[in-house]
């Protein structure tokens, strides 16, 4: 149950967060967005250390800079497919994809489920389906590109959560500072690089240091979800953030919430319920 609560907690600070950066992202270059977005998730996550602790070994540092390589290019390619638009089929999209891999990597570590969970399992991910049943469906299609780069961000973003998975269990927050920190010296480094091409806009500092922060958060809330519980539910679990992005997309943006949606979202809370029996 301790998991199952973080994961979701995790599940509901992804989804504010890409929400936030989405949002972002609009005003400016995706980079100048991501160029504050990090490091702010980098600011958090020290904050953090004196309260959790760290242990900076070679294990803990070499997978949480793989994380770091990973998030910096889920950051970049997540942040410019909610810019695209529309967020409520490509946010679902990207979280589908980012699922099925540390599923795929928990089983195979040898993680068995019960009958609740083999059921709840493939429940959750046909919410995150059903939770893209919305507008864009039939009037507001995604073009290639931006589908191009929600099954890329998945991919990082899945990348991003099995690396900090296997990082030591009593690491700390040690992959959490060493992945942030390789991420924004990679955005910074790149941003430098690109600096004529990145327009004259300026980047919603406000929006993007939320973002980051966010990210921070769930990011803590999903090692530690993965520490006590099983990769395979704690990633489908996490995976249920664009329930979050579509409802704030709907509060602020004022996209419509269709039915499909919102029985994307019973069908996600009955997964949960499976999952938290199993």
């Amino acid at each position: 149950m301790i998991a199952l609560v973080l994961a979701l907690g995790s599940s509901l600070a992804y989804g504010a967060a890409d929400f936030l950066g989405g949002l972002g992202a609009r005003k400016a270059h995706v980079l100048r967005t991501v160029m504050w977005a990090a490091p702010a998730s980098l600011v958090v996550e020290l904050l953090l250390w004196p309260l959790l602790g760290a242990s900076f070994t070679p294990a803990s540092l070499g997978w949480g800079a793989a994380s770091g390589v990973a998030s910096a290019g889920a950051f970049l390619l997540l942040y410019r497919t909610l810019a695209i638009g529309p967020m409520n089929v490509l946010s679902p999209v990207t979280a589908l994809v980012s699922a099925m891999l540390p599923v795929a990597v928990g089983l195979a570590q040898g993680e068995r489920l019960g009958a609740a969970g083999l059921v709840g399992l493939p429940l959750a991910l046909g919410a995150v389906v059903l939770v893209s049943a919305g507008p864009g469906a039939r009037s507001a299609r995604p073009s290639r590109k931006a589908l191009l780069l929600a099954f890329g961000a998945g991919a990082a973003i899945a990348l991003q959560l099995v690396f900090l998975h296997q990082a030591p269990d009593d690491s700390g927050v040690a992959p959490l500072i060493a992945g942030r920190t390789v991420a924004s010296a990679l955005t910074l480094a790149a941003a430098g690089l690109l600096h004529r091409r990145l327009g004259e806009e300026r980047p919603a500092y406000a929006l993007s240091v939320a973002a980051g922060a966010l990210d921070s958060v769930a990011n803590l809330l999903f090692l530690l979800a993965a520490r006590s519980g099983d990769l395979a539910v704690v990633a489908v679990i996490a995976a249920l953030y664009p329930a979050g992005t579509v409802l704030l997309a709907r509060r602020v943006l004022g996209e419509r919430l269709q039915r499909g949606q919102l029985a994307g979202l019973g069908v996600a809370a009955a997964a949960v319920v499976l999952l938290a029996l199993a």
